[in-house]
């Protein structure tokens, strides 16, 4: 039996004689089925048709992505901590080199991912480390491969257990009702970080960020939804912003960047105008 891959975002299956006859995560409005059709793969041919490649974003954090591009063409991040490391988000591609030099940065203590388009081959990422994966509950219905080493974790906020540098998951929900980012006071050189997947979305000038139910279909958060997001991260102090896309980073001043951003946002939706 394989587990099958969807080709458009990269989610992966349970193990099964033939793929699923379409895929629940795009047919869901969030996401799409192309006008092609549904198609899969498996992790065995992508290891041959395609290459992880690496960038260092600042000490301590690193970015992987998959060359050509698979699925959506989100990256993962790896953060680095004396106690282990996290990687937060998941790309559907994991082959030996990627192993090596994860395993010669000393492994993963953990893996913590936003929200569902980004779980992919997450199962496999596990495995392969032996670490938990954390995953909020509200979106549970939305995993494809039931696991062991899902840790599916309540409410609005929780500490990652056992790594020291206090990061921590916050929910912001919006795009998705678990919508998750990680919060990393220990990075930027201590002025704090936000890890933010696209629950908030660095937009190209890496000015602002924004806030989308649907980015494909481009279908807005109400400001109801993006009120509540914002006053459940206004705890959180921090000064650089890492988004899912490469450059999609807000490398100083992002705590400023992303309060403004809820201005805006709430301006144009509730007043018709921008501020």
């Amino acid at each position: 039996m394989e587990a099958f891959i969807c080709t458009t975002c990269g989610t992966q299956y349970a193990p099964a004689d033939r793929p699923p006859p379409a895929c629940r995560i795009c047919a869901d409005s969030r996401q799409y089925v192309p006008a092609g059709g549904q198609h899969w793969t498996t992790l065995g041919e992508l290891r041959h048709s395609h290459q992880n490649y690496y960038r260092r974003l600042a000490p301590g954090l690193y970015a992987i992505a998959t060359q050509p591009k698979a699925g959506i063409g989100q990256r993962a991040l790896l953060l680095r901590t004396p106690g282990g490391n996290v990687l937060w988000d998941c790309i559907s591609v994991l082959d030996d080199a990627t192993r090596d030099i994860i395993d010669a940065f000393g492994g993963l203590a953990a893996i913590a991912i936003s929200h569902p388009h980004y779980y992919t081959t997450m199962v496999e990422w596990a495995h392969a480390f032996d670490c938990p994966v954390w995953l909020h509950e509200d979106d549970r219905a939305w995993v494809m491969r039931p696991d062991p080493l899902l840790r599916f974790w309540s409410g609005d906020t929780t500490p990652l257990e056992d790594i020291p540098g206090k990061p921590s998951l916050v929910r912001l929900g919006g795009h998705f009702e678990g919508g998750t980012v990680l919060h990393w006071p220990d990075g930027a050189d201590g002025r704090g970080a936000l890890l933010s997947g696209d629950i908030l979305q660095v937009t190209p000038g890496r000015s602002h960020v924004s806030f989308m139910w649907s980015y494909p279909n481009y279908l807005p958060l109400p400001a109801s939804t993006v009120r509540r997001m914002e006053a459940r991260l206004r705890p959180f102090g921090f000064d650089a912003v890492y988004g899912a896309f490469w450059d999609a980073e807000i490398t100083e001043g992002g705590r400023t960047a992303v309060d403004a951003s809820f201005r805006r946002y709430l301006s144009l939706l509730e007043r018709g105008t921008l501020e």
